[in-house]
């Protein structure tokens, strides 16, 4: 028996916190702007990703597409919730948190002009998203991110993981 695939899912922008939280440790989240809930099960059914929602409500013609019903307000038990029973796509940071595309590690001096001179004095690599062209690194936000993500969690994450970190 083989081991069981991680889980992709989609969401709409009502969901956009949890989202990029969820990216941040590595979970495979495409975020819908459309706030239809029958386009959210749409996009899932064609592409076998499973519905984050925050509603009850399930269009009868989705019936058969695997969907979780989020507690409104609540977003640390969501992603906790998640990453207690679903299993991430790839490392911690490992993904941009605004688009979902997995990040590449690109040499720091490739951000010249992009990225604050502090950055490119105190790092050889920096993350850098493909598709919508953020550059990430090591800093005082990803601290605070970590702070979040750790105790939405209730556990440290592996210790190495960031936005310049070998996936």
């Amino acid at each position: 028996m083989g081991a069981v695939p991680p889980t992709r899912f989609v969401t709409d922008n009502s969901l956009d916190f949890v989202a990029r939280r969820l990216r941040l440790l590595g979970y495979d989240v495409l975020g819908l702007q459309s706030g239809r809930l029958e386009d959210v099960f749409a996009s899932a059914q064609s592409s076998g990703r499973t519905v984050l929602t925050l509603s009850e409500r399930r269009p009868a013609r989705f019936a058969a597409v695997s969907a979780l019903t989020l507690i409104r307000g609540d977003a640390a038990q969501g992603v906790r919730r998640i990453a207690g029973e679903h299993e991430a796509s790839g490392p911690p940071f490992g993904r941009c948190p605004m688009c979902n595309t997995p990040l590449q590690r690109r040499l720091a001096l490739e951000a010249r002009g992009e990225v604050p001179p502090r950055v490119l004095r105190g790092a050889e690599s920096l993350s850098f998203c493909p598709t919508c062209a953020r550059w990430y690194w090591e800093g005082s936000h990803l601290a605070r991110l970590r702070e979040w993500l750790e105790a939405a969690l209730g556990h440290a994450l592996a210790e190495g993981a960031g936005p310049a970190a070998d996936p």
